[in-house]
């Protein structure tokens, strides 16, 4: 946690940190003798006692405490505590002292008071508050201030006399208190005890509250007349840092709509305090909307309203030379000066040339937090040539400044630069506090937009990105703007570029897309303005937010283009984390809707163009032919001639890539270089892994251009993993996921990519032999790194199978025995990769035929099935669908030997398994349900006869039924109702006697009638539609129970609240209409008169249906409904054929209007297509009375 100024009513007060470990106890001798002196005094209220107190306190305070053994924290709460005692409440010297004293021990020597000695000592200082004269009530509360310090939780009885409504804290922070000091200390004392510990309770209920408002009043107050700008800026600060607090602590639930707003009106307001030429009027509060709700301009200066960096070149000279004056008159505090931009160094002809002749050092970025505190650790000494730091003073306490002007203009500046940044680091907590779509009505707030032709710019988070003094300000409105980007996805996919803006309004999704462009605008701006270091690694991470969450298929290019140009010079900037937050954008800007045209032209770029000025560290990007230079392998001469046609330019972004991850650098680590190890040849690992986090964007979407650098890549992985570094081979390991899942994806029955354009298979068997003869399966034995055994394991299930079946017979086995062998891993990580894996092979073509390894890998998977971990089981189950789908394409093989080899026992135990995971978590069931299904349809009569199958087969026929219709999700429900239309497709299965035959079309007509969901729907009639036989649909009531429940399922085909769910009406019209035809196909003389009854009901609209299925193709999901139409054509003529053959009972109409009803529905259906077509010669004449069906 950042340091946090305890009672900091001095610029030069001491920090406090968070509780840490006390020193060892060796006190000092100093300190010893003083305490032993101080607590052998008795209280007395005589002359000279008092004056000894004096002079003892005076020695503690001026003790010198950085030096000689540690002081223990009980021992300076027992002193104080002594102190306390000796001195009355009636000597108001002495008290002032004492607090003195508290304040100076607790702050110097970090000490928080245990819960004993703070009782105590809180008890006293609240009475001293409330007895002693009011011109010591400035120590008093310093001395409080350091007593609640991450106390909060333990002054909880003390609250209503602090927090009350006649509480102290309450009176003296009040707007009415005439001193100005002692309001911002009691503010400060607020603040802190609003400072929440993890791991211990906050403040009591009304208490945050109280505090909020009050914070919120001070906030709100303008500066009275008496008080002077630093103290109104401490009030500030401690004001925010109270919020802050509260919000930290996660008590506080910015639920109301005005108090949020209140609160943002605020921190919009301090965020742009003191900022030079810019004095802007706010509304109290800010209400959501997606439109400006105020003309933010400036009403002084106007000149410079605009964004320092987006003026005219002359202006910005201007200012320059401005700003280098104050400097040589000394204004500039040590801390805000360092980092200020000198825009006059943009040239003219290009941005990107900004940093040339400049080589800025930076310490290491810290954390990634957002900074609360001036502290000068940490701070960016970013200095400009001409700057002499031999005048400059370190300390920052009001005795190192003069008493010149320039002197108090740089303090003042420096303290309104701390109140922007407390005002940010409030806003960031506030972000985090409340819901995304919460935040998203303020945007236009705080996120700039395109300003109107002659309106100037209305100020936002980018004014301080652009205008601020201050880098570290600058750095922190970075960081705001990053967290409100972060996730905006969603929000922002709505954006939409049109030609034609001229309209009566401004549609939401145009304000969104020109806002969104802003955005772009003022970042590359600030890219090429800025020169602090740090800064510019903000810069670049709030890019590579924006570029992850803008959706750039439905903007204008050139977009990317400006940033893609505007980064590379950055790639090889000096400060090592500018470097790696450049390759963070560049794997932004590849990754973000790939493979997007604008970006595989950027890519095709010669390497060369942008890097002719770089500000560089090291020259990364070597020559095309350098393997060639240094092959570490014999596989490249025969890749050079097995590399798919028709490639296009190198891609330049890879060879950076590989470069970055493998060569030596050729400088050394500068000083930034944070993680540059002692003796290390090769740039930084987070650089590196960051080049290696590029090289798999561009393997998954810009594969086209991966495949070119194949075994390069190759040479690269191996490099990797066989490091000692983990990350580094974790991500090589990702790598070669993502190329195997590359290669796999050109080979896929429906892939685009012509096949003179795939990688060879020769090629990809080369490249899977280097892996395998490399160090992958040593990464897969390393148990040490189980997260690295994963990932190789997940890497090795991405090999392509027809590449798979080439690869030596040493290497499949050493492939099938380790993920075997891995199964048994106590780590689930591994186990659930091993699991999957094992999934994926046992689809390979070259495998699925081997019994021992079907089997071996049923063993391995029902044994995952029974793990503890959901993961795994998830995982199993889907390895278990897998594996039975595997043996239903065997089954369909010519060749009957597997069957009759594949153990009757192991299926028993699958089935068992498979029920057993069939009650488990969705994860798990939707997947259970499916292998359910699968081996059903398997079983062999020979399987069916024997007894003790009977049982099972029963048992898993009432699991699938019930998870038909229970209540879960969606996937869930049509993997059973899938699963269920498998179990029809076995003819050895008694479907039509079975007593569960009735139960099975219960669930499913139950489903296509109700069920919300139509997916849902569509399977449950597809299934419906597959019994081949009309006694698999049994009684003739159970089949008019199907019939009239597909007739009411299509009626009720558009009845939906869900608006998603319209799209799918079509197909589902289509298959109900499919299983109508098939039962009216399969029809008995029995069934008729009952079909008939339901077509005098509904005729009209079941012929309608017909006739749009017969006119139509399907839409949405692939139901295996014929897509031919002469195929549903005749699907219609076999149905009307098999009717016609039914020998019908004497008197029997029924035969004659229904064939009558399907004979009109062929017949307008040919009139509507023009066709000639001739029905079957069985009725000359209408058959059909029209008062008996109704037709149009």
């Amino acid at each position: 946690m950042a340091a946090v100024q305890v009672a900091g009513s001095l610029p030069g007060e001491p920090t406090r940190e968070v509780p840490r470990e006390p020193p060892p106890p060796e006190q000092s001798s100093g300190f010893r003798c003083l305490s032993a002196r101080l607590c052998a005094l008795r209280p007395d209220d005589s002359s000279s006692a008092r004056t000894e107190i004096h002079l003892l306190f005076d020695q503690l305070i001026s003790e010198n405490y950085s030096e000689g053994g540690g002081v223990a924290p009980e021992d300076v709460s027992t002193l104080l505590v002594q102190a306390c005692r000796l001195v009355p409440l009636n000597q108001n010297h002495l008290v002032s002292k004492v607090s003195q004293l508290i304040h100076h021990l607790l702050n110097r020597l970090q000490v928080i008071v245990d819960e004993q000695n703070l009782d105590f000592l809180l008890a006293y200082a609240i009475s001293a508050l409330q007895q002693c004269n009011s011109w010591t009530h400035m120590e008093i509360l310093q001395a409080l201030a350091a007593l609640v310090y991450c106390n909060g939780s333990k002054c909880q009885k003390y609250l209503p006399d602090l927090l009350g409504k006649s509480g102290i804290l309450m009176k003296l922070s009040d707007l009415a208190q005439p001193d100005p000091e002692v309001r911002r200390a009691a503010v400060h004392c607020m603040a802190n005890l609003c400072l929440s510990v993890p791991g211990q309770p906050y403040l009591e209920e009304p208490y945050p509250n109280i505090c909020f408002q009050a914070f919120l009043t001070t906030l709100q107050s303008p500066k009275s007349s008496d008080m002077d700008d630093i103290t109104f800026c401490m009030l500030l600060q401690n004001a925010l840092k109270g919020i802050q607090s509260l919000l930290n602590g996660g008590k506080m639930k910015l639920t109301q709509t005005e108090e949020l707003g209140a609160l943002l009106a605020v921190l919009k307001k301090s965020m742009f305090h003191g900022l030079p030429g810019l004095n802007i009027e706010l509304p109290t509060v800010l209400y959501p909307t997606p439109l400006p709700q105020y003309d933010g301009r400036p009403p002084v200066r106007p000149q410079q309203s605009e964004s320092s960096a987006s003026g005219p070149t002359a202006n910005k000279k201007k200012k320059s030379k401005v700003k280098s004056k104050k400097i040589q008159q000394g204004e500039e505090e040590e801390e805000e000066s360092s980092g200020e931009r000198e825009v006059a160094r943009v040239p003219s002809s290009g941005r990107e040339h900004v940093h040339e002749g400049k080589a800025p050092c930076s310490s290491p970025l810290g954390g990634q937090s957002l900074p609360v505190e001036g502290s000068a650790a940490g701070k960016d000494r970013v200095s400009p040539p001409f700057r002499s730091a031999s005048w400059k003073r370190v300390s920052s306490s009001e005795s190192d400044y003069s008493d010149a002007e320039g002197g108090m203009q740089s303090k003042m500046r420096s303290y309104q630069a701390k109140v922007r940044q407390g005002a940010l680091a409030c806003f960031l907590s506030t972000i985090k506090s409340i819901e995304k779509k919460v935040l998203y009505g303020y945007w236009s707030a705080f996120v700039p937009d395109t300003p109107e032709l002659g309106s100037p710019q209305s100020v936002s988070l980018m004014t301080l990105t652009l205008k601020d003094p201050s880098p570290k300000t600058r750095a922190c409105a970075l960081q705001v703007l990053s967290a409100i980007l972060e996730g905006s996805k969603q929000f922002l996919s709505v954006a939409e570029d049109t030609s034609d803006h001229r309209r009566a309004f401004t549609p939401f999704s145009v304000m969104i897309a020109s806002s969104i462009r802003e955005l772009h605008r003022c970042l590359l701006l600030a890219l090429v303005a800025e020169s602090s270091s740090q800064t510019l690694t903000q810069i670049i991470k709030c890019l590579a937010n924006l570029v992850s969450n803008s959706p750039y298929n439905r903007l204008k290019l050139s977009l990317l283009t400006k940033v893609w140009n505007q980064i590379k010079p950055y790639i090889r900037h000096k400060d090592v984390n500018v470097r790696v937050s450049s390759f963070t954008l560049l794997g932004a800007i590849v990754s973000t809707h790939a493979p997007l045209p604008e970006v595989q032209l950027l890519l095709q770029q010669p390497c060369s163009s942008g890097f002719n000025n770089s500000n560089s560290a090291t020259p990364h990007l070597s020559t095309p032919d350098w393997w060639k230079k240094a092959p570490s392998g014999p596989f490249l001469e025969e890749a050079s001639v097995s590399s798919p046609k028709g490639t296009s330019e190198p891609c330049w972004l890879i060879r950076l890539c590989i470069s970055t991850v493998v060569l030596p650098k050729e400088d050394s680590c500068s000083g930034s270089d944070a993680g540059c190890a002692a003796g290390s040849t090769y740039e930084p690992s987070p650089m590196r892994l960051e080049a290696l986090q590029v090289l798999a964007h561009l393997a998954r979407g810009y594969f086209s251009m991966a495949q070119v650098y194949l075994m390069e890549l190759g040479e690269v992985i191996c490099k990797c993993m066989g490091e000692a570094d983990p990350s580094i081979q974790l991500h090589g390991a990702k790598l070669l996921e993502e190329l195997g899942t590359g290669l796999i994806q050109q080979y896929k029955p429906d892939s685009s990519i012509a096949s003179d354009q795939r990688v060879p298979v020769s090629l990809v068997v080369m490249f899977w032999t280097m892996m395998l003869n490399g160090p992958l399966p040593r990464a897969l034995q390393n148990s040490e790194h189980p997260t690295l055994q994963a990932s190789a394991c997940d890497a090795l299930s991405s090999i392509l199978p027809e590449a798979f079946s080439s690869l030596p017979s040493d290497r499949q086995i050493l492939c099938i025995t380790m993920l075997l062998g891995l199964n048994d891993s106590k780590n689930r990580l591994v186990k659930a990769a091993t699991s999957r894996a094992l999934g994926v092979y046992v689809l390979f073509p070259c495998l699925r035929q081997d019994v021992i390894f079907v089997a071996d890998t049923a063993n391995a998977i029902l044994m995952s099935l029974q793990d503890k971990s959901l993961n795994v089981r998830a995982k199993a189950a889907w390895s278990l669908g897998n594996l039975t789908d595997t043996l239903i394409v065997n089954m369909e093989t010519p060749d009957p030997s597997f069957q009759e080899e594949f153990s009757g026992l192991l299926l028993l135990k699958m089935l068992r398994s498979a029920i057993e995971a069939s009650r488990d978590k969705d994860k798990v069931k939707s997947n259970a349900v499916r292998a359910l299904g699968n081996l059903l349809h398997f079983l062999q009569p020979s399987h069916i006869e024997k007894p003790r199958f009977a049982e099972i087969i029963e048992e898993s026929i009432q699991a699938l039924i019930s998870t038909v219709l229970i209540e879960a999700a969606m996937k869930v429900r049509w993997n059973a109702c899938y699963a269920m239309g498998n179990v029809f497709k076995n003819p050895a299965l008694p479907l039509g006697t079975a007593p569960w035959t009735s139960q099975a079309y219960n669930a499913l007509t139950s489903v296509v009638t109700s069920c919300k969901n139509f997916k849902v729907r569509i399977r449950s009639a597809t299934a419906l539609s597959i019994p081949s036989k009309r006694e698999h649909y049994g009684s003739v009531d159970q089949y008019v129970q199907i019939w009239n429940a597909l007739v009411t399922a299509l009626q009720k085909s558009e009845d939906t609240t869900d608006f998603l769910e319209f799209k799918y009406c079509a197909s589902l019209r289509t298959q109900i209409c499919q299983a109508l035809i098939h039962l009216l196909s399969l029809a008995s003389a029995s069934d008729l008169p009952c079909i008939r009854e339901t077509l005098e009901l509904n005729g009209d609209m079941v012929q309608s249906f017909i006739l749009q299925f017969l006119k139509s193709g399907t839409e949405g999901e692939d139901t295996g409904a014929p897509h031919n139409l002469h195929e549903r054509d005749q699907l219609v003529r076999t149905a009307l054929e098999h009717i016609s053959s039914i020998q019908a009972l004497a008197g029997d109409t029924a035969k004659r209007a229904i064939m009558g009803f399907l004979e009109d529905i062929l017949t307008i259906y040919c009139d509507l297509s023009g066709s000639q077509v001739a029905l079957p010669g069985l009725t000359t004449h209408r058959a059909l009375d029209r008062n008996t069906v109704n037709t149009p």
